[in-house]
């Protein structure tokens, strides 16, 4: 007998699927399953992936239609080749922005393109040049507190190490840390909030009578007011740090004028939001993916031992440190942090085969998509040689850890170096093993390691 699976595995590959004759699951299944989906939608996810193939459909009532996708055509597609046939969807415009602004991650048309430019420049590897070794003091800073020869939760840790980076390389101080540490409260307690939102759509209307709504919002705007009173600073003091904050600040539109302050706020906390968590969580993982595999962990010792250590880390040295990366790399395909991309369709279009009405939502599964047997060798093991630069041309396709596009992630780069600063530092010093078999994923905004507890050995 042929399952449903097989037929739409074997569909001709010039036949038009449309959404309506996608397998689809019933709100009555998504409602049943509420609470395992509110905490940890990935193991519905794959379940109905195995059960439907790469492609099905979410029936939430008479609203637009819903499809989930680990298909890497259509992700290709919608991401890269029809970009300008999709945008981001209310998910970020709207939910996620009321919380952390109108910036270039929760934007899309002209608002976005503008602004993408305007923040781009801050980015570029000769800028980031610059960076480097405001970025190895304050990781050297939050590494201080490890204490040898324990255990510790790594999770936190790297949590307040990304979010010092970002803020030293946005300010250049290090006598902020108080402020910054309640805006990591407020973005943290704000994405608590959000999930639920997304997750039980069915309570918005208490979430809003009970005034939960209105009282993470004022979260946000005193996210917003620190901010403004560090900036206000800089004003004041007429200094030239020539770090992110004073690119920013530079930064011009095409009539010459300067970013309005809103908008300098929302492109601010959005740097602050995105930029510190999802390093914050590829960092624990790649850490604890370490731990457990003693042989790389050496490898990734032998080359941090060619870092210097009298002289400053240029982005030379930085790109000599390949199996390092490699691990960084492999880690971020185990547990992408944006594990699930979403775009919702601008008009009728056709996408690798199939037809998506105007206002589809198409929640792309990277996480998915990044365990896939049929593109991955043993897809659920550790294998750095997989992003060894003779083999990383045939993953291309598959792998999308800072998405793809015009909208890929701005801070690449400045993410990939403070990581393998960060693994660098702290294997040049530790040994590192954890008893812990499996570590217990947390799906948020981006996907997070629940506790990830290591055991940091001096070495000899």
């Amino acid at each position: 007998m042929t399952t449903t699976k097989e037929k739409q595995n074997a569909s001709l590959s010039n036949e038009v699927i449309k959404v309506k004759n996608l397998p689809t699951i019933s709100p009555l299944a998504v409602f049943k399953n509420r609470k395992s989906i509110l905490s940890n939608p990935l193991p519905f996810h794959r379940e109905n992936f195995e059960k439907f193939g790469d492609i099905f459909r979410v029936k939430t009532g008479k609203g637009s239609p819903v499809v989930f996708t680990r298909d890497p055509k259509i992700t290709r597609q919608v991401l890269q080749k029809q970009h300008k046939c999709y945008a981001k969807s209310p998910l970020q415009t709207v939910d996620l922005a009321k919380y952390i602004g109108q910036g270039i991650l929760t934007a899309n048309g002209e608002h976005w393109r503008t602004h993408r430019r305007m923040v781009q420049p801050a980015f570029h590897k000769k800028k980031l040049e610059g960076l480097i070794n405001i970025m190895q003091t304050a990781i050297a800073k939050e590494l201080d507190r490890i204490q040898a020869n324990t255990t510790q939760n790594v999770f936190p840790l790297m949590g307040d190490l990304a979010f010092q980076v970002v803020a030293t390389s946005l300010f250049s101080r290090s006598d902020i840390r108080k402020r910054m540490e309640r805006l990591q409260q407020i973005t943290e307690v704000n994405q608590q909030m959000l999930i639920k939102e997304m997750r039980q759509p069915y309570l918005k209307w208490w979430f809003h009578l009970s005034g939960e709504i209105k009282k993470h919002l004022k979260f946000s705007a005193d996210g917003q007011a620190i901010l403004n009173e560090i900036i206000e600073e800089r004003i004041a003091s007429g200094e030239e740090k020539d770090d992110l904050l004073d690119m920013l600040l530079a930064a011009r539109y095409e009539d010459g004028t300067a970013m309005p302050r809103k908008q300098l706020l929302d492109e601010v906390l959005i740097l602050f939001t995105a930029g510190h968590e999802t390093t914050a969580n590829a960092l624990s993982f790649v850490l604890f993916l370490l731990a457990k595999h003693p042989e790389m962990q050496e490898r990734v010792f032998e080359e941090a031992k060619t870092l210097p250590t009298t002289e400053k880390i240029s982005l030379e040295h930085l790109g000599k440190l390949q199996f390092s990366k490699q691990c960084i790399e492999e880690a971020m395909r185990l547990y992408p942090p944006a594990y699930v991309i979403d775009r919702i369709a601008l008009n009728d279009v056709e996408t690798a085969s199939y037809l998506f009405p105007k206002d589809t939502l198409v929640l792309m599964s990277v996480y998915e998509l990044h365990r896939h047997q049929d593109f991955w060798s043993k897809p659920e093991a550790f294998n750095p040689e997989r992003f060894n630069p003779e083999n990383k041309k045939d993953n291309s396709d598959y792998y999308y850890p800072f998405g793809a596009g015009p909208r890929m992630c701005v801070g690449n780069n400045f993410a990939m170096y403070e990581m393998v600063l960060t693994i660098t530092q702290i294997l040049k010093k530790y040994k590192l093993s954890s008893a812990l078999k499996e570590v217990e994923i947390n799906p948020l905004i981006s996907l997070k390691p629940k506790e990830v507890p290591l055991q940091f050995t001096l070495r000899e």
